[in-house]
């Protein structure tokens, strides 16, 4: 048997970005891309599934209690029409009742054409003696089609099943095996061409099946939840899945127990997970017992919501490893579920307006605990907690923990007053030099984001890079923000600033706030006053602050426009430097 060609990660990514919306993010800021995509309709997950919607419709279950309530006038269009099916037209027995008794919207139908108030049976009887009915409308109904689905399938020259020895012939072979009647209509609507096959080409079909050693009960619960198995030669993806489940420790009759009828099964996509897990260096055992927990991981939607959530994963920047390690320790939760609520927490991170480097950061950090909490909305949020949306933001990154508490059901509690906050920043504030209650101690604290001992970490950053203790505070008292960067974000600048501008770590202390500049902004502006200097038309004593700080009109005014193709070569600098 040919193997499927293995899959590998990038695939997932390709597949994820494929099948999903990457513009469902509602938000009052915009989110810089950073290489993260974000899929965030959560109240309206759309997944390219598997799965299919149970077929009554309350259409049919309405008519069906409509007939039941004039049990006298069903009995007798039933009666009728079985006799003149099997007697008139000489169908058999068990096909002429069984379109009979199923076949609910074709019976309306008849009892629409006859006087209600004479004896219902004999007029419907008189009837169909002079008006011969298209028995394929009872037939697909009796299979279990609506009218809205087996109309496309009505053949436009025949009228009489029995002109249509092919389809009869096999329909025979599908229930004399087994199947049941009313699931034969799935297997018409997802596999029709199994029905034109010539005879004892299904029937060998159904014995290669079982020359694979799958039984005839096992064999009927999986051409019922996937029909396509009988088109051409033996699936080689599903005959592999159950070779592969088989070896992690699982029997068939686990496999059927774990099929849904009414939902139709991609095996090629089943695979392609157990593919997956090897590839991350899931072993045979530790796939048995991952699966064997978590059954979903593989059914639910045929692995496609696995998919999702590793993709998904992937996008935010978690690793392969990180991702086994996930499903290692997956919660006591369904998969789809798992995915929804990762989802809806990332939705109220957006809300709340966090950095996406932030929401990424929690993400790859607690990916789990994400998974396992069905979040509150974010104005509910908002609401019980008492705070503004950049307090909660902060709080969050401080205490991811704390979501747990925030789920649906649970009383969440106001977070306590800022003034405990307060008290570690400026204790902070105070050990490095500043003045109790001074403007500039004010204006800090106003600025700071971060705990005590995280503005400390920070602080030490910027001293460890050359610079005196003195030098720091200084440089914090003139730009306080420069502080609100994170430990590795401080330590790239830096590096930027000395290995690739060329200039002195000391030059922060003149101009500090180049700390809080994005780095692109920095680049462009550099780059072309470098280019200017080249082409002689910018002054070569300009300090970096003048360069860099002033706006983007006046810099353009004063030295990108004056020179003939300055604007073209700023527009080259900032595509180049932004896109990278």
């Amino acid at each position: 048997m040919t193997h499927l060609k293995k899959f590998r990660t990038a695939s997932v990514l390709k597949w994820v970005s494929s099948n999903f919306d990457e513009n469902h993010l509602r938000s009052t800021t915009p989110l810089h891309p950073i290489g993260y995509y974000f899929f965030l309709n959560v109240q309206n997950p759309t997944f390219y599934s598997t799965k299919r919607a149970p077929r009554v419709t309350e259409s049919r279950k309405n008519l069906d209690k409509a007939l039941i309530g004039n049990g006298k006038q069903l009995k007798e269009a039933q009666a009728a029409l079985l006799d003149y099916l099997y007697c008139t037209r000489s169908l058999q027995f068990g096909d002429a009742e069984n379109m009979s008794k199923n076949s609910p919207h074709f019976l309306r139908k008849l009892l629409n054409c006859v006087d209600n108030e004479m004896e219902v049976g004999p007029s419907i009887a008189r009837f169909l003696r002079y008006h011969p009915i298209n028995e394929f409308e009872p037939f697909f109904e009796s299979l279990g089609l609506n009218p809205s689905e087996y109309v496309s399938y009505l053949p436009r020259n025949l009228m009489f099943l029995t002109d249509d020895g092919l389809l009869l012939h096999n329909y025979t072979v599908l229930w004399r095996y087994g199947i049941a009647r009313n699931k034969i209509g799935k297997i018409y609507r997802e596999a029709a061409e199994v029905f034109r096959y010539d005879f004892e080409v299904l029937e060998s079909k159904l014995q290669a099946y079982e020359e694979l050693g799958i039984s005839q009960s096992a064999l009927i619960k999986f051409i019922v939840a996937s029909p396509y198995l009988l088109i051409g030669d033996v699936n080689a993806a599903f005959v592999e899945v159950l070779e592969r489940l088989k070896s992690s420790g699982f029997e068939t009759s686990w496999i059927v127990e774990n099929l849904l009828e009414e939902h139709s099964y991609n095996w090629s996509r089943m695979l392609e997970v157990l593919h997956l897990f090897s590839e991350m260096g899931c072993s045979n055992e530790q796939l048995g017992q991952l699966i064997g927990g978590h059954a979903d991981i593989l059914f639910e939607a045929s692995g496609e919501t696995t998919f999702s959530l590793i993709g998904f994963l992937l996008k935010f920047g978690s690793t392969m490893s990180e991702i086994y390690s996930v499903f290692l320790r997956f919660p006591e939760i369904q998969v789809m579920k798992f995915f929804l609520n990762l989802r809806k927490c990332i939705l109220v991170f957006n809300e709340i307006e966090m950095e996406a480097a932030d929401i990424g950061k929690i993400i790859r950090s607690h990916p789990l605990l994400l998974g396992s909490c069905s979040m509150k909305r974010t104005n509910s949020l908002l609401a019980y907690l008492k705070v503004g949306k950049k307090r909660l933001s902060r709080y969050i990154q401080e205490n991811p923990e704390e979501l747990k508490n925030w789920v649906l059901g649970r009383r969440v509690v106001p977070l306590p007053n800022v003034r405990g906050d307060n008290a570690q920043k400026t204790q902070f504030l105070l050990d490095i030099g500043f003045v109790e209650n001074s403007d500039k101690m004010k204006n800090a604290l106003k600025v700071f984001r971060g705990k005590g001992t995280e503005l400390k970490e920070r602080f030490d950053c910027i001293v460890n890079a050359g610079l005196t203790s003195e030098d720091v505070c200084e440089m914090i008292k003139v730009s306080p923000q420069i502080l609100n960067q994170r430990k590795d974000v401080l330590e790239m600048k830096i590096d930027f600033l000395v290995n690739h501008l060329g200039y002195p770590v000391s030059s922060l202390v003149d101009f500090p706030s180049f700390l809080a500049y994005r780095i692109e902004r920095v680049n462009l502006r550099v780059s072309m006053y470098n280019w200017l200097k080249g082409q002689g038309t910018a002054d070569s004593k300009r300090a970096l602050g003048t360069i860099i700080a002033m706006s983007d009109a006046k810099f353009l005014r004063l030295y990108v426009n004056p020179h003939p193709t300055g604007p073209k070569v700023w527009e080259d600098f900032k595509s180049k430097i932004y896109s990278s």
